[in-house]
Parts: C-alpha cells; sequence; structure tokens
C-alpha cells in the first residue's frame, strides 16, 4: 500500500494494517522513498554516532568572507567580514558508520538543528557589525531579518498558521514559564466564590510551581484551590473525566490549564471541545501548548481558546532555552478609546511594559501606556534578537510545508512505529507497555512506553552504544519522539531493532 492510501485511512480516523514484510529495514526504506517530505531532512544539522560521543567542540577551518550590505533607506554601503567556520570530526577515528546521521528521537524534549539559525544568526551579527544601534529601526536588504524592533512581529507572523491564530493574536517573548505567569496575572481573577484552577494529574514541574505560586499571590491555599484531574488506570485522562471535573467544579472554578499534550503520556487533550465546555460554565480556558506547538494541527483562534504559551526548542527547533510564544485570543486584546486616540486607553488588565506599548509612540517616553492592539500589547520587555533570529530561522523550514502534511506523514511514522512494538510484544511478552493512546487522533509525535522494572538503564546503553538519542524519564519511561519535519522510516526501524536488542540481551 501507498503511504498517500496509509496516511488518507488515518486521517479519516481508519486503522491500518501492514503486511509482514514491513518488519524490515527494506520496507522502511520504501516508506521513506514514497515520503513527499523527505527533502526537509536535508534542511537539519543531525548528530552523528561520532558527534554524540564528542567530549569537545570539533576542529574548526575558519575562512574569512567579505559580504556587502545596503540599508533599506539606500545609505552608504557597509562591508563586513564575516568568519564562516565548518566543524570535521577526526576521520582518523571515526568509521563512516560513525558519521551517519543518528536516531534522534529527542526532538520532545530538544529538536535539531534546523541549517537556516546558522545564516539568520549570521545575518544579525553582520547587521550588528555594520548599523549598531541602527539596526533597530533600519534593515539591510541583503538580510533574511527586518529591523531588530520588528523581528518579533516576523516571528509572530511565521508562527501564526502553526498555532492557528490570527497574527496580532500571537506574540514571541520571553520564555513559557515567564509567559504563563503573564498569563495567569491576566487571566487567573478569583473571587470569594470562583477560585478554583483546575488542572491534570501531573502538570509539567515548572507549570505548578507557577499555578501554585499564583494561588499563593491571591492568598489561596493550593490545597483548596488547586483541582487536579486523576488518570485512569493507564496514566491517561479521558476527556469524559475533565468533562465531569468541569461539572463538579462548574461555580466554584475560575480557570481552567491544561497541557495540549501531556508530556508523560503523549496524550493529546480534545482542545475545542473541553475549551467550549468550560466556558459554557464561565471557566476561563488557558493551554499549555509546549509539547503540541508545531506537533499537530491547532486551530486556537477558531475553538476560541482565551490564552495559550509554548516554547519553542522542541518541535519548532529554535535551540535550547529559545524564546517562547503565547496567544491572546482577538476578544482580549481589543484597545479602545472613549472620547479619541487622546483619552486613557481601555484594554483586559496585566502586566506591563514598555514594549507592549505602541510602537508608533513607544519612544516618547511619555510613560501614558498605551498597549498595541492584540497580543503583542502583553510585551514588557526589548526581546533578544539572537533568540528571535534563531528561531525565525528555524521558522523559515515550516514554510516550505505545513501543519497537515507534517501531521499526515507523523501519524504514520508513530503507526509504524506500533507495528514495530508490538512484533516486539509479541516475542517478549511483557517487555513493555505503550502508555500512549492506540488512537491516532489521540497522540501526537510521541510514544510512551513503560519498560519492565530493571530493564530502562540496560536499554539506555544499548540506546548509547548504537547512537540512538530518546528521552527517558526514571523509573522507567522511554518517549520515542519521530519527528516528521526531520525523520524518517528507517530510523523508526534502527530504533526499534536497537530496542529489542536490549531487551533479548
Amino acid at each position: 500500500m501507498e503511504t498517500s492510501n496509509f496516511t488518507t485511512a488515518l486521517l479519516q480516523g481508519h486503522s491500518i494494517t501492514f503486511p509482514e514484510s514491513a518488519n524490515t529495514r527494506e520496507y522502511a526504506a520504501s516508506l521513506d522513498a514514497q515520503d513527499p517530505l523527505a527533502a526537509l531532512r536535508a534542511d537539519f544539522i543531525i548528530p552523528t554516532k561520532a558527534s554524540l560521543a564528542a567530549k569537545s567542540i570539533p576542529v574548526a577551518t575558519s575562512t574569512l568572507q567579505t559580504t556587502t550590505l545596503r540599508n533599506d533607506s539606500a545609505q552608504d554601503l557597509t562591508t563586513t567580514t564575516t568568519t564562516t567556520t565548518t566543524t570535521t570530526n577526526n576521520a582518523d577515528a571515526t568509521t563512516a558508520e560513525d558519521n551517519e546521521p543518528a536516531v534522534y528521537f529527542c526532538g520532545n524534549s530538544l529538536g535539531c538543528q534546523p541549517k537556516a539559525v546558522r545564516t539568520y544568526l549570521a545575518a544579525h551579527l553582520d547587521t550588528w557589525a555594520s548599523v549598531g544601534v541602527q539596526g533597530h529601526h533600519h534593515g539591510l536588504t541583503a538580510s533574511p531579518l527586518p529591523a531588530w524592533q520588528d523581528l518579533a512581529a516576523q516571528a509572530s507572523s511565521q508562527s501564526a498558521a502553526i498555532v492557528g491564530a490570527q497574527p496580532d493574536e500571537v506574540i514571541i517573548m520571553n520564555t513559557l514559564t515567564i509567559n504563563l505567569h503573564l498569563m495567569l496575572a491576566s487571566f487567573y481573577t478569583p473571587t470569594a466564590q470562583r477560585h478554583k484552577i483546575i488542572c491534570e494529574w501531573k502538570p509539567f514541574p515548572s507549570d505548578y510551581y507557577a499555578v501554585e505560586s499564583q494561588l499563593r499571590l491571591h492568598g489561596r491555599d493550593p490545597a483548596a484551590s488547586l483541582v487536579l484531574v486523576q488518570p485512569d488506570a493507564n496514566a491517561l485522562i479521558p476527556t469524559a473525566k475533565i468533562l465531569a471535573a468541569i461539572d463538579e467544579h462548574a461555580d466554584d472554578a475560575a480557570l481552567l490549564l491544561l497541557p495540549g499534550i501531556q508530556y508523560y503520556s503523549g496524550q493529546l487533550f480534545d482542545i475545542p471541545r473541553i475549551t467550549a465546555y468550560a466556558q459554557a460554565r464561565g471557566i476561563m480556558v488557558g493551554w499549555d501548548l509546549a509539547h503540541a506547538a508545531g506537533n499537530v494541527p491547532l486551530k486556537l483562534h477558531d475553538w476560541n481558546v482565551d490564552f495559550a504559551v509554548w516554547c519553542t526548542y522542541k518541535y519548532l527547533n529554535a535551540g535550547p532555552g529559545s524564546i517562547g510564544g503565547c496567544f491572546v485570543h482577538e476578544k482580549h486584546g481589543a484597545v479602545t478609546y472613549s472620547d479619541g486616540v487622546d483619552s486613557v486607553p481601555m484594554f483586559r488588565p496585566r502586566l506591563t511594559g514598555w514594549y507592549g506599548h505602541d510602537k508608533d509612540t513607544r519612544f516618547l517616553m511619555d510613560n501614558k501606556f498605551r498597549p498595541t492592539p492584540g497580543a503583542a500589547g502583553f510585551q514588557c520587555s526589548n526581546p533578544s534578537v539572537v533568540d528571535l533570529a534563531s528561531l525565525s530561522g528555524a521558522l523559515s523550514v515550516f514554510n516550505k510545508t505545513d501543519m497537515a502534511s507534517l501531521r499526515a506523514k507523523s501519524l504514520l511514522l508513530t503507526s509504524y512505529a506500533e507495528f514495530l512494538l508490538d512484533g516486539i510484544l509479541e516475542r517478549y511478552e511483557g517487555a513493555f507497555t505503550v502508555l500512549t493512546p492506540r488512537n491516532v487522533a489521540e497522540r501526537g509525535a510521541q510514544l510512551s512506553v513503560l519498560l519492565r522494572d530493571g530493564l530502562l538503564e540496560k536499554a539506555g546503553d544499548f540506546f548509547k552504544n548504537a547512537g540512538v538519542v530518546c528521552d527517558q524519564r526514571k523509573p522507567g519511561v522511554i518517549r520515542v519522539a519521530p519527528v516528521p519535519i526531520y525523520n524518517n522510516f528507517t530510523d523508526v526501524w534502527k530504533f526499534m531493532e536497537v530496542l529489542e536488542k536490549a531487551i533479548s540481551s
């Protein structure tokens, strides 16, 4: 069966049957040969077995290149000298196999480096070197970057389609937990009657700390004001259980905060249904999309989500600790003036800073805050241009595809991984349990596998020796994440071959 038929069946909610020959490297290669997104892999630098074992930066060869740039405003030509660095491994110490791409299944923790990032960062450095402070207001025609002051807007525009938002509903700023605090400061407005926050049983620790601290800042005891929805026996939370919790606390909950995809189990929640259900009962709704942005198609505007936050170093591949993203629905971003633009603006209360001020009058320094309409009005500080340049470069790869295409490939990747896992279980009963939902509509690019007691460390050693990278969560979970924008079906087959060797040894 061709991959197009597979993915059509999956997108329509049907199960698929792989042939017996699917448990071979040749079959995996045949799927790769049919993959319409295969060329995107060349846009990324995937670590090798040799580079993963490196203890120092590889040998570098530097060359000097002279570049001529011209300002958009037709000012004088500026000539800069750029150092281009090419890294190489010691060929005498490695084999050809060692220098092949590793099996990198850790994009749910840190995505691989897009090659475009180096280009975008170099463009920023060239701008800084050439025109100094003028880079805030004047872009250079040879650069993929606009003026620094407009770079957050560019990255926001690049992100809008990925999360299903209007461009002015997205702002790129800060990091995830800081953005969550900013959103909670604006959207968590407890009263004597409504003061509870509903979360899931195992929030990512940073989210839990943020929610707990916000409750305490409002004088609330988390033991009384924090509702944690517990999972079933399989570490999953059925939608019905979330809806029941909403009903139970319909009169005393102020906010519902859930992850789009639960980081431990890999479960994808029914965002539109849960959002509508909670809002119909007067509850504000926010989503942490750290594991969903760039992973699954989202329609935040159409789903009427109040706010959402996400990081950009996982499926968006912007680099470790990279700048975060934030969605604020247009209904919450409006700015009005009762008596014309010279009157006091009316807007949703929030923590404010000067970069949330309207750009046209930001530099008047008159201390009269006039927020930019939309999500941009929630900005506080001048954002890091280095971070924005890195993200903009990473997002440029997404311009070559769309979330529907990535989702179609992802469904097939995880289904193939599931097929191979089931084959291993037939041969080694009880070796592990797959925690992630079997229904492809309820998961993203991650399969969480709970290994039998004592197997995690052993599997980790096999992965390390074979040049395989995947996330491990003690005491026994490995999170297997084949990312469709750079992973392929041969990666999946290789991974399962190593896992089976670890189980059988």
